[in-house]
């Protein structure tokens, strides 16, 4: 397998600026997610790696050997595509084996590989159907064998699970992730799921506008996210956010003039003094914030305005002054509409930003 290194890549489609001096290292045998919605340039930077796209700026290494110039079948890397992109005519087996016969593989060899390569994807029964009788989950693992048997360099998936239903989608990820542990295989896969991406990844690229917000492994963009955008973006639901003022004393104003709230000794340091003549965000994950429908001291009166029930949990949305907060509870966690609640905010889980950059402080 191999590392790949993107330095400075920017690429243009008329007026519109796909990805800009985006820079990114992947290591060899890792599986780098690259998140974003839609829109993002996550597709624009994979087929730049590619070679099916050419960006006018920057420069590409796999292996620290510069590809830019590299027509795409010289970069040994395989495409997993969102689509599949099978032969319809083609038997699973001859699906796999294209691009063994497009080398010239002898035919004894092509029939081990494939093989070989289905009792990996648990896909050997399925060897004699063609795409027509699969399934989506069948058609996806014929799609990774294909790109299997050609033992790349570097596996480029784009959203290639974005197809399925969701329960699919969940056992093909755990699928996904054993086989590139099993093959200790460099995978660059790209999606605009959150979920996909933080229960996969060894590291996650955030993409917004072109532009990489954040590279860090999955607990660490969770829970430090580096601006409000990750914050929002990353959980399900999002971070709520609350505009607050800093006051002496490590105090702050949320709201402002909602209620009060100690800044944690352990983040005090964190607040410099640019910080606290700016105008801040308060925020805190749904989970960092307890309900009571009692009154309890030091926690905040709030109204019941909608409650999701998901089965294991319930979402609660709160009404606070203007704003709306999300909350989670357990499933026997029952309110109505308008009815007052208190909530309470764990203080070692806060986040601060600064409103005008929306870059995290604390």
């Amino acid at each position: 397998m191999a590392n790949l290194r993107l330095v400075n890549l920017g690429k243009r489609f008329e007026d519109v600026q796909a990805i800009k001096g985006l820079n990114l290292e992947i290591e060899d045998s890792e599986l780098m997610v690259m998140l974003g919605p839609t829109g993002a340039g996550k597709t624009t930077t994979l087929r730049s790696v590619a070679g099916l796209e050419h960006p006018e700026e920057g420069e590409i290494f796999i292996d620290e050997v510069k590809v830019n110039e590299l027509p795409p079948a010289e970069r040994d890397v395989a495409f997993v595509f969102q689509n599949y992109s099978l032969y319809p005519r083609y038997r699973v087996f001859e699906n796999m084996a294209s691009p063994l016969r497009a080398r010239g593989m002898p035919n004894d060899e092509i029939q081990r590989i494939v093989k070989q390569t289905a009792v990996v994807l648990h896909i050997d029964h399925l060897l004699d159907r063609r795409p027509i009788n699969l399934s989506g989950g069948e058609m996806q693992r014929v799609a990774i064998g294909r790109a299997l048997v050609r033992k790349p360099k570097i596996f480029l998936m784009d959203e290639p699970l974005s197809n399925l239903d969701a329960k699919l989608r969940e056992e093909m990820r755990t699928e996904l992730k054993r086989l590139q542990k099993d093959i200790k295989a460099t995978f660059f896969y790209v999606t605009p799921d959150q979920a996909e991406a933080l229960s996969m990844a060894d590291r996650i690229a955030v993409l917004c506008h072109g532009e990489i917000q954040q590279v860090d492994i999955p607990s660490e963009i969770y829970n430090h996210p580096r601006n409000m955008f990750i914050a929002d973006f990353v959980g399900s639901p999002g971070m709520n956010f609350v505009d607050c003022l800093y006051e002496k004393k490590n105090m702050l104003n949320i709201g402002p003039n909602l209620f009060t709230l100690a800044i944690p000794e352990s983040q005090r340091d964190k607040i410099t003094e640019e910080a606290t003549n700016s105008e801040l965000v308060f925020g805190i994950r749904p989970e960092d914030i307890s309900l009571s429908k009692e009154k309890r001291a030091n926690y905040i009166e709030a109204r019941m305005d909608v409650m999701e029930s998901m089965g294991s949990i319930n979402i609660v949305s709160l009404k606070l002054g203007g704003y709306v907060l999300k909350a989670k509870t357990d499933p026997d966690f029952e309110v109505r509409p308008g009815d007052a609640l208190w909530a309470d905010f764990d203080k070692e889980k806060i986040h601060i930003f600064d409103k005008t950059t929306q870059r995290a402080i604390v």
